[in-house]
């Protein structure tokens, strides 16, 4: 087994996640450990990139033990993380984000949106950038944090040598190699891969970045997804349990990881693509989606080449919060409490046994717009609101069952409304690979069936995120000789679920529910 083994690590909004793997894919140990978070209020969230560091060693360590194995059976390592921004100095040490100046919290989280107005002011500049975003800058991208950074933390900003999206942290933490991941850059940064001069300094100068390459220490060009990075410092191969023999590959923002396990093996039939892609839901939702062709839809952001793999284009849309918005209405009502995976699911085991009464009629005129934290996707509108129409005085156990009910149900008809924008652009999507905590929630699985009209198929692996990245440690550790060649081989395969046909006629009339409240949403909103 020697030199045969791969880790995956994961870096999600709550926690680290490792995983080791065989070289056909098969996951012998994962271990999680949570990370922190500083919220000051909705719009502000830090993260502590030394505390992730050192839950990604444990989780790796935690992994290694669980999987019986030795150092030296670990041949390759590759870190995916959400697109938090992380700010140090020259020397590699930590500089704040936060308010208060403490530079423990040198990390802006992915999901932070202080940056509206200068998300706002990119979009406004009409560049060519914003044809690869969906026409609209997100407060979610880098570009915008970067510009509250400037103004509003001058000092953090002077004292700032290097700057990186979290993946690519990871891997500097891992190896010393300044490299950035083509995925990093091109999905979050405005970089343009297939672009001879792949910065727009012209924008850069627009927005007041014109500093930026040389502030953050960022290559002229990026590292393909999967690339060797180098092999693991003696320090860092100390820290994580490994050795100087383990290489580094080129990670990808998380959601991508997941994209990569599920959509990497049909790779090899380019005719397919355009009917499948990958969900990947958690706190948020990601949906991802691949071809062989250029299609950019506007509120879909991308197209971006070679963030997955090399050869195809990909979109990506989303939900700021889904799993995140559950918890939020747990917390909320009376009879909530702490949104603990206990307290979920007593909830879901509540309303099948309702539904075993009511059928579909369940709380069916109570009705909920999903954007509590902003519509990422397809309205690219960070400034919306979510909305429930529907509400009675009731405030008991059942209560809240039949609200969280219809939260889900909310959830995935905005992922419906995605992929009805996805097929203006060729896209004709009949099958969605789930991947991500809501794999575990039964009654979001029927949905995503039954309200979307897709073939739902559940990836048989424990954990497609950790596989995708481990798919890209057998690349940079040369145990195949394409990143799609180890995508086929190491693929764990899946399970189909069908839509439910006697279904269909009531989700369709909750769907135009849905579209009717966006647009009235949108009348409220342009009232004077």
């Amino acid at each position: 087994m020697a030199q045969d083994l791969l880790v995956g690590v994961d870096v999600g909004t709550g926690s680290a996640r490792a995983g080791v793997f065989t070289r056909s894919g098969k996951m012998l140990g994962r271990q999680e450990n949570p990370i922190l978070m500083r919220r000051e209020d909705a719009n502000f969230a830090e993260h502590d990139s030394t505390q992730i560091w050192s839950a990604v060693c444990a989780a790796v360590r935690g992994a290694m033990a669980k999987a019986g194995a030795a150092p030296g059976d670990v041949s390759g390592i590759a870190f995916d993380a959400t697109c938090s921004l992380v700010l140090l100095d020259a020397q590699g040490e930590p500089v704040s984000v936060a308010r208060n100046g403490e530079d423990r919290w040198d990390t802006v989280v992915w999901m932070d949106h202080r940056a509206l107005a200068e998300a706002e002011q990119c979009t406004a500049t009409g560049h060519e950038v914003l044809n690869y975003i969906g026409g609209v800058m997100s407060p979610e991208m880098e570009v915008p944090k970067l510009m509250w950074l400037k103004r509003h933390l001058p000092g953090s900003w002077d004292r700032a040598g290097m700057i990186f999206d979290l993946a690519d942290f990871l891997s500097w933490k891992a190896t010393g190699s300044l490299a950035r991941s083509q995925c990093t850059l091109a999905t979050k940064w405005t970089y343009i891969p297939h672009h001879a001069e792949s910065w727009k300094a012209d924008f850069l100068a627009q927005v007041g970045l014109s500093d930026l390459i040389d502030k953050a220490a960022l290559p002229q060009k990026a590292s393909p997804v999967g690339a060797d990075l180098g092999p693991l410092t003696p320090h860092a191969a100390d820290q994580l349990g490994l050795t100087i023999s383990c290489r580094v590959g080129a990670g990808v923002v998380d959601a991508y990881a997941g994209a990569l396990a599920e959509l990497g093996p049909i790779a090899t039939d380019p005719g397919r693509m355009h009917r499948h892609c990958a969900l990947i839901a958690g706190t948020s939702s990601c949906v991802m989606a691949m071809s062989g062709e250029t299609k950019a839809i506007r509120g879909i952001w991308g197209p971006h080449q070679g963030t997955i793999l090399g050869d195809f284009w990909q979109l990506e849309g989303g939900q700021s919060a889904s799993g995140a918005l559950l918890d939020h209405i747990v917390r909320w009502h009376s009879a909530g409490g702490d949104p603990t995976p206990e307290r979920h699911r007593a909830i879901c085991a509540r309303v099948v046994e309702l539904r075993a009464t009511e059928g579909l009629a369940l709380a069916s005129r109570l009705h909920v717009l999903p954007d509590f934290h902003g519509n990422r996707s397809p309205l690219a509108a960070p400034n919306a609101l979510g909305v429930i129409s529907g509400l009675t005085l009731d405030s008991d156990f059942d209560s809240l069952c039949r609200l969280y009910w219809r939260t889900c149900v909310g959830i995935v008809l905005g992922i419906r409304h995605i992929l009805d924008a996805m097929h203006e652009g060729n896209y004709d999507i009949d099958h969605l690979h789930i991947i991500g905590g809501h794999t575990k929630n039964p009654l979001l699985m029927e949905l995503y069936a039954d309200a979307t009209g897709c073939t739902v198929v559940e990836p048989t692996t424990p954990d497609a995120t950790l596989l995708g990245m481990a798919m890209i440690a057998a690349n940079a550790a040369d145990l195949y000789p394409t990143l799609e060649e180890a995508c086929r081989a190491m693929h764990q395969g899946g399970v189909l679920h069908a839509p439910n046909p006697a279904a269909r006629a009531h989700y369709d009339r909750d769907y135009r529910i849905f579209l009717e409240m966006l647009r009235q949403r949108q009348a409220i909103d342009t009232m004077h």
